[in-house]
C-alpha cells in the first residue's frame, strides 16, 4: 500500500488533479488507444476465425496487429495515468480488478499466439486449429477488458 500511496502523492497524479483539461486529454487519448486496440484486434481475430472475408492475413494481419499493439500501448500509458490519481479507490473496485486479470490474460494470449503460430499465419495465411481457438480467446478476452473498464464507473 506504500506504493499505491506514493502514486498517488506522484507529480504526475497531482497534475491531473489539478487540471482537468489535462484529465479530459489524457482520458481522450485513453479512449483513442482503446478504439485502435479493439478496431484492429476484433477484426483481425475474425479474419483468422473465417467470419469475415477479405484482404489476404498476410496483409491485412501485421498492419492489424500493429496497430492493435499501438493501441495498446497508448491504453495501458494513459490507463496508468487515469489509475494514479486514485489508485487505492481503483483497486477497491472490483470490475477494475477483472479488467486488470482479463488484460493480462489478454496478453498473455497475444504472447501465445506470437509464440506459436504468427509467424506461419503470416506466411501462409492459412489459421490452423491453434490459431483459431486463440483468436477466439483474444477475440472473447479483449471485449471483456472492454466491458470491465466501462463497469468500473457502476461499481
Amino acid at each position: 500500500m506504500e506504493l499505491v500511496a506514493w502514486i498517488e502523492a506522484s507529480a504526475l497524479a497531482g497534475m491531473l488533479r489539478g487540471s482537468g483539461n489535462l484529465y479530459m486529454v489524457v482520458n481522450a487519448t485513453h479512449i483513442l488507444g482503446i478504439g485502435l486496440l479493439v478496431g484492429a484486434i476484433l477484426p483481425l481475430d475474425l479474419r483468422i476465425l473465417g467470419v469475415l472475408s477479405g484482404p489476404p492475413l498476410q496483409v491485412i494481419g501485421p498492419f492489424l496487429s500493429r496497430m492493435a499493439g499501438i493501441g495498446l500501448g497508448l491504453a495501458v500509458a494513459t490507463g496508468f495515468c487515469l489509475w494514479s490519481v486514485s489508485a487505492a479507490e481503483y483497486l477497491g473496485n472490483a470490475a477494475f480488478r477483472w479488467k486488470l486479470a482479463l488484460l493480462a490474460l489478454g496478453l498473455g494470449n497475444v504472447a501465445l499466439l506470437h509464440g506459436t503460430g504468427w509467424s506461419r499465419l503470416v506466411a501462409t495465411g492459412i489459421a490452423h486449429g491453434t490459431t483459431r481457438v486463440l483468436a477466439a480467446i483474444s477475440a472473447l478476452v479483449w471485449m471483456g477488458v472492454l466491458l470491465a473498464g466501462r463497469w468500473i464507473g457502476f461499481l
